[in-house]
């Protein structure tokens, strides 16, 4: 490492950790696409163009060509389409894109070798096992599952296939790399050793009844809701751009969708609680609900009232893992000083970080100690972080695993699976990461999978 580098090193190791610098060991050409040639852009096909697509689409567009977009919604595939035409052709790659209702017709597609998928929830995961099976890699938003079983399906074909699988939870590559950061400092043992992960998350929000409407013109309702059961469609105007509803933006406060908080903003925080803790292959042993607050009633774990949001508006759950060490999975930590970020409490000091900062003893530290390359290139796989898609198209290049793999993946979901069990049934879970399955309690372990409706059912 030149003079000149190690000098970067111990000025852009703090600043990283402040703003959103770029890593040290970047160079002006890190961030260049790993496909240079036209010839070897992949060949993209876009499975869900709502909102988050627009992000996540375009994205893509920056290291292949889009060939094809699908959505229920007319409105959707038609706007993603559009952007799909737009960007390609500002950057010089005339291609047709065709636009479908059904994704298996563009799984079909022999051409099409890399698929996004930014659907509601509770699709995710037959769509990933379907694409895989088909041969095409996955770049697929968070949460990845809906259960526990789904989670471990996905892995199944994952390893079956040898596809390239990245998740959403572009916490692990951007933010300013804070994230990264605080992991790092954990590893190094700059807090001593790590007992104690608060993680707070924002609870749901409560919508009231919800009147029964007519479906949308263009929304296929049968086949967005899928496996989900059939029900009617609701929708309430609030002046909002998609006001109360069972659809789009909405579905995450429904428990028959989504997990409410605990998955939404929860597979970020316990996604990078659980790299701290370096769960990649266990998890913990008991699952304990403090606290929980629903907007409706619930029987047996279900809650009894269809015409309004259902998930956890407040929440406390602590997940404790056999040497002691324990997680708090919260709405908000108010009484700790936040409402949204991680507090990592080790032996020997603590940090905090969220989105807009990184914090703590430990981090002022790095003035005169900073972070040791080897151990931030081994957290990122040898790559160079700053940036989740190109992370996922390198790995395509060389057929090794993202960032956001699989495996982790699954394992930070599985707590907050089991977080959302323990507060609709409110009792402890007791869970064996081995055998990664609820023992004493064959009512509970019920909730590990769900009930498929007919002609939706996922083909493992």
């Amino acid at each position: 490492m030149s003079n000149t580098r190690r000098s970067f090193l111990k000025q852009a190791s703090l600043a990283g950790l402040a703003s959103a610098s770029l890593p040290y060991w970047f160079a002006p050409s890190s961030m260049a696409n790993p496909f240079r040639s036209p010839n070897a852009r992949p060949v993209l096909g876009c499975i869900g163009t709502g909102d988050r697509w627009d992000s996540v689409g375009p994205a893509a567009m920056n290291f292949s060509d889009c060939v094809a977009v699908c959505d229920v919604d007319a409105a959707h595939v038609e706007k993603g389409k559009a952007t799909a035409l737009s960007k390609q052709s500002k950057a010089g790659a005339e291609r047709t894109v065709d636009m479908y209702e059904d994704y298996r017709k563009l799984l079909d597609r022999k051409d099409i070798e890399v698929v996004t998928i930014v659907t509601p929830d509770h699709w995710h995961s037959k769509i990933a096992i379907e694409a895989m099976r088909a041969g095409k890699d996955v770049y697929c938003e968070k949460p990845l599952t809906l259960t526990i079983e789904e989670g471990k399906q996905i892995r199944k074909v994952l390893d079956e296939t040898g596809r390239v699988f990245q998740v959403g939870t572009q916490q692990r590559s951007e933010m300013g790399l804070r994230f990264l950061h605080a992991v790092a400092l954990v590893r190094e043992g700059r807090i001593g050793e790590l007992k104690t992960v608060t993680c707070a998350i924002g609870g749901a929000p409560s919508s009231g009844p919800i009147n029964v409407a007519d479906v949308p013109k263009g929304l296929n309702w049968d086949m967005w809701l899928g496996q989900a059961p059939m029900t009617e469609y609701r929708f309430k105007d609030t002046g909002s751009k998609y006001g109360n509803s069972r659809c789009h933006y909405e579905f995450r406060w429904w428990y028959e969708y989504s997990g409410g908080k605990m998955t939404d903003w929860g597979a970020h925080h316990v996604d990078i609680a659980a790299w701290a803790f370096n769960l990649e292959n266990t998890g913990p042993v008991k699952v304990e609900p403090v606290m929980a607050k629903h907007p409706v009633p619930f029987k047996d774990g279900l809650p009894t009232d269809p015409s309004q949001y259902n998930t956890a508006t407040n929440f406390h759950v602590t997940a404790t893992f056999k040497n002691g060490s324990v997680l708090h999975i919260r709405d908000t930590a108010n009484d700790l000083g936040f409402d949204n970020g991680l507090m990592l409490e080790g032996t020997e000091g603590r940090i905090f970080v969220n989105r807009g900062k990184l914090t703590g003893a430990a981090v002022d530290s790095m003035k005169d100690k900073p972070l040791k390359e080897e151990t931030l290139k081994a957290l990122y796989k040898g790559k160079e972080p700053g940036n989740h898609m190109k992370n996922f198209f390198e790995c395509i290049a060389d057929r090794t695993q993202p960032i956001s793999d699989v495996h982790s993946h699954h394992r930070a979901m599985t707590v907050c699976h089991l977080a959302n069990i323990a507060i609709r049934l409110d009792r402890t879970i007791q869970w064996d990461p081995e055998t990664e399955q609820i023992v004493n309690d064959p009512a509970a372990a019920v909730w590990q999978a769900r009930e498929q409706r007919k002609g939706y059912e996922i083909q493992v």
